[in-house]
């Protein structure tokens, strides 16, 4: 049995939940998101 997860919606819910538990760290979460979504991206992963 082989398990296939994308790392997109694994950051994104990570990040959701750290919104959730620390509001006051918002724009760095959205940063650092944003950050691995381009590299991610640039990668082709």
């Amino acid at each position: 049995m082989t398990i296939h997860l994308e790392l997109a919606p694994i950051i994104s819910i990570v990040a959701g939940i750290l919104i959730l538990v620390r509001p006051h760290l918002l724009s760095y979460i959205v940063a650092i998101y944003l950050i691995l979504m381009g590299v991610l991206q640039l990668v082709g992963y």
